[in-house]
């Protein structure tokens, strides 16, 4: 039966919107764990690590999230393996994401000078010793800003876990629209969620990125 679009159906958007933070939330912390290893194996003093990790990154960034999102929520469930669709979404954005943290980190680690490294290397710190305490500190300021920017992207690339049947604000709107039949109120509501997510983060990336340029 169609209905209306009510308050009530906004309140609706609104509440599944939580979940397309949370999942924001859990896929960024699970991309920094894969990024932040793979930008550590981008600057490793051995190769062959820096080529898997440069193997990695031209792979999953060479691929669409969406067939990764595919392959782990029906691709595995060929071989045996069920996964929801919550799971599979979190996975899904930590390897993709990983990917691209890990070359914005690697980029920032790769800003320091040489002879930082060199002089961290002549008071006969280990490579971690160096990066923790000479390297590190002075990357963050160059990452933090892109590291903003790519979380409002991961914001909106939520909404692909609505294909795998995840009920997050898209899909919401997807059944909100089949049950109104009001697709432009609908789907104006829902871009005027993600604008309300998003755009606060867009600012405080612009503001980071003045004030740290500023600061050099």
């Amino acid at each position: 039966m169609i209905r209306s679009f009510g308050l009530i159906d906004v309140l609706y958007l609104i509440a599944a919107a939580r979940w397309t933070l949370l999942l924001t939330l859990v896929a960024f912390l699970g991309a920094s764990l894969v990024g932040f290893s793979i930008a550590l194996l981008r600057v490793a003093p051995l190769a062959p690590l820096r080529w898997l990790a440069a193997l990695y990154i031209q792979v999953v960034q060479g691929t669409p999230l969406l067939v990764w999102l595919f392959l782990l929520y029906f691709g595995l469930s060929i071989v045996g393996l069920e996964v929801n669709s919550w799971a599979a979404a979190a996975i899904a954005f930590a390897i993709y994401g990983g990917a691209f943290l890990g070359e914005i980190w690697r980029g920032a680690l790769g800003s320091i000078s040489k002879t930082q490294w060199e002089a961290g290397a002549s008071l006969g710190l280990s490579f971690m010793e160096q990066l923790r305490h000479v390297i590190v500190p002075q990357s963050i300021r160059v990452a933090i800003p892109p590291t903003v920017g790519f979380l409002v992207q991961l914001i909106k690339n939520t909404s692909l876990a609505a294909t795998i049947g995840l009920v997050e604000l898209t899909r919401e709107g997807q059944l909100t629209s089949a049950a109104t039949f009001r697709p432009f109120a609908v789907y104006l509501t829902v871009a005027a969620l993600y604008f309300a997510m998003c755009f606060p983060l867009t600012q405080w990336s612009r503001s980071l990125e003045r004030k740290f340029n500023v600061a050099r």
